[in-house]
């Protein structure tokens, strides 16, 4: 029976995507960072340290430490979720959904931990969440299970009597690794690849999800 649902911030709740990139792209550009489409695809899942760690192995920069250099990217996406954040389709529909039918309802994610106020106050739905859990706070970040444990350990709800709610591969096999129950809610431009398919249920959005594929996920072994 399940008992719980967790979902990741970035690219779920919310569409900060497109932010994450554009205060990237300013930041380390700043200090001489040549910021490029095919290596920006390899930091889309990482915490915001082991990105600035990637860029800094890719090209070392001087005069700023690597914490300020973090600290300025995490500042500036603050400011522009507050500015013009926006929820995905169907955020407050899926967790009225939930709460009506008495889950606990927690998040996991791999963005630091001050962004998720800023996430869940731009959004008004801070008061359906009971956990809250950051890969800041862990000895390491997704695809590593520890953030998605941490939160189902705050719910006391067995792992997998959990649901997870992912748009990134490496979100997934976190949540998996925790033994919690995965749906994929992938980028458009990327629901029809083959790699979304380890995780146990796919859809286009989260508006899509009813009590059907709830009852489904319950008897799914």
């Amino acid at each position: 029976m399940i008992q719980a649902v967790i979902f990741d911030m970035d690219g779920v709740l919310i569409d900060s995507e497109p932010m994450w990139k554009e205060a990237e792209k300013q930041v380390f550009s700043s200090v001489g960072v040549e910021v490029c489409d095919s290596l920006s695809a390899y930091t889309a899942s990482m915490t915001t340290r082991e990105v600035t760690e990637f860029w800094y192995s890719h090209f070392p920069w001087s005069g700023k430490s690597l914490e300020q250099i973090e600290n300025e990217v995490v500042e500036r996406v603050e400011f522009l979720i507050s500015e013009k954040g926006k929820p995905m389709e169907g955020v407050k529909e899926i967790l009225d959904l939930f709460q009506n039918q008495n889950l606990k309802i927690g998040l996991s994610t791999n963005a630091p931990f001050k962004l998720i106020s800023v996430v869940l106050s731009k959004l008004d739905i801070a008061h359906y969440f009971q956990a809250i859990s950051s890969s800041e706070h862990e000895t390491k970040g997704k695809p590593h299970p520890a953030v998605y444990l941490s939160t189902a350990n705050k719910l006391k709800v067995d792992p997998s009597k959990c649901i997870a709610f992912e748009d990134s591969v490496t979100g997934i096999i976190a949540a998996k690794a925790a033994n919690i129950k995965t749906i994929a809610v992938p980028p458009n431009l990327e629901f029809t690849d083959d790699k979304f398919e380890i995780s146990d249920f796919k859809l286009r959005r989260l508006s899509d999800f009813t009590l059907s594929h709830l009852k489904e996920i319950a008897n799914y072994t």
